[in-house]
């Protein structure tokens, strides 16, 4: 859309000695800000402040010269916060100049180097005041939708997985995603939260938070990945471990994931500073009954991808995705194939292969869910009888003669529900978590807290 001024082009061809380089100029927009990022040689030293009348971020990088291959590409731009961007030497520095739609508040950071990247400047911004939130139609407890909440992986800075041809995972699992998504949509009783909608980044715990807030019933992570060997092939389906991975690949793979949040650009992010109790918490709190569907969802989404594609793992795989730890949805990843596959990543990025990939996917979560409809929805209420208070922790109807704990109304059981979410919801704002008798390492168990004494809720509890 725009190209660079013509004196940063005539500039380029002469970089003085000791000066940092700027290599690229790059824009994405997403639904809550713009992102700006420089690609340089080092981590220049740099002068940010706003003007006024008319309102513009300007970026003054000390001592730097754009590189001779300098192409800034602001196609991604719609105008709806960044007009245009001018950029120009002044003596021995080099300023851009960011022309504002209105007044933005601005958050920029550097980011280490990281392949594909070298250094980088990142900006993002923000409008003043968030855009309020359109609020779903309050539906009766009875009859709300089954809430599928499906992301695509990667996205903005970073690509994800490159396969041959430079195709890009970003790109397909996102087209997989939205197809996905019309699925839904277009079925009775469900309803569709798109964690990303467009090519911008979303870090990693924020993505299982936008499922949170949604109330989601189900979350489903959409990849297509690469593995060392470009002969390893196929579809899988991933669950969270609470051990570890099951398998090299599994591993390599929640590894690659895993560093998302470093290539995608995000500030002050790791939970590695945190209290080690808090994350123990969390887990122990919820996580079992909910790992239970997991992998009853997925035994589904397994059996019907095997009808349309080969599969690489023919059970559920476990390993330890970040995107996956949500305490309180059931979650899954599905790595719909190796885009690092000459072969597969051609049919990876064929509508008629991707229709073929999401119908199965689909096809799998209605089937379970048809099977075993949460409490308070529309579906649980079309089955009746017993089951239209949903199913117990581990999908199944309570038969007759169990016991009173396990037959515990609806209503009681939301409610121990709701409890168990606004604990965990307070553990995670809380970063003053308050430490237990034994200290991490010393081969005691520390001491339960009072939710965790008491048992899990009936929705959680092992048969």
């Amino acid at each position: 859309m725009w190209k660079c001024a013509l004196s940063a082009c005539l500039l380029a061809a002469s970089v003085p000695a000791g000066a940092e380089t700027l290599h690229n100029v790059r824009t994405y927009e997403a639904p809550d800000h713009t992102r700006v990022v420089f690609d340089t040689s080092g981590q220049a030293t740099t002068n940010i402040f706003a003007l006024t009348d008319p309102d513009r971020l300007v970026i003054d990088f000390r001592n730097s010269r754009p590189a001779t291959d300098f192409s800034p590409d602001f196609s991604n731009v719609t105008g709806r916060r960044l007009q245009k961007v001018r950029m120009a030497a002044r003596g021995g520095d080099y300023r851009v100049v960011l022309d504002l739609v209105r007044p933005l508040r601005r958050k920029d950071f550097w980011l280490k180097p990281i392949p594909p990247y070298n250094h980088r400047l990142v900006i993002d911004l923000f409008d003043q005041q968030a855009a309020p939130t359109a609020r779903q139609p309050s539906q009766p407890q009875t009859h709300r939708d089954i809430v599928i909440a499906i992301d695509a992986g990667h996205g903005g800075e970073d690509p994800g997985a490159i396969g041959p041809n430079r195709v890009a995972e970003k790109q397909v699992v996102l087209s997989m995603a939205k197809k996905l998504a019309a699925l839904f949509e277009g079925t009775p009783d469900y309803r569709v939260v798109m964690v990303r909608k467009g090519d911008y980044y979303i870090p990693l715990r924020r993505r299982t938070r936008i499922a949170h807030e949604a109330r989601a019933h189900l979350f489903l992570s959409i990849h297509a990945d690469a593995f060392k060997r470009p002969d390893v092939s196929g579809a899988s389906v991933y669950m969270l471990s609470e051990r570890g991975a099951d398998s090299e690949t599994a591993r390599f793979l929640a590894e690659r994931e895993n560093q998302s949040d470093l290539i995608g650009g995000v500030g002050d992010v790791s939970l590695d500073d945190k209290d080690p109790y808090l994350r123990e918490t969390l887990t122990d709190l919820a996580m079992e009954g909910k790992r239970r569907q997991s992998s009853e969802v997925g035994v589904e989404v397994l059996n019907r991808l095997s009808r349309v594609t080969k599969l690489h793992k023919k059970q559920v795989g476990h390993a330890g995705f970040v995107v996956l730890k949500t305490p309180d949805i059931p979650s899954l990843l599905v790595e719909t194939g190796f885009i690092s596959n000459p072969s597969e990543a051609r049919r990876l990025n064929q509508a008629e292969h991707q229709g073929k990939i999401t119908r199965a996917i689909y096809d799998g979560v209605v089937k379970y869910w048809r099977e075993n409809p949460p409490p308070g929805t529309a579906l649980a209420k079309v089955h009746g009888g017993p089951n239209a208070n949903g199913p117990n922790s581990a999908g199944r109807v309570p038969q007759a003669g169990a016991s009173v704990q396990a037959g515990l109304d609806a209503d009681e059981r939301r409610r121990r529900e709701a409890a168990l979410v606004a604990a965990i919801d307070g553990a995670v704002r809380s970063t003053g978590l308050r430490r237990r008798s034994s200290p991490p390492g010393s081969g005691q168990r520390p001491v339960a807290s009072p939710l965790q004494a008491a048992g899990p809720p009936p929705s959680v509890r092992s048969p």
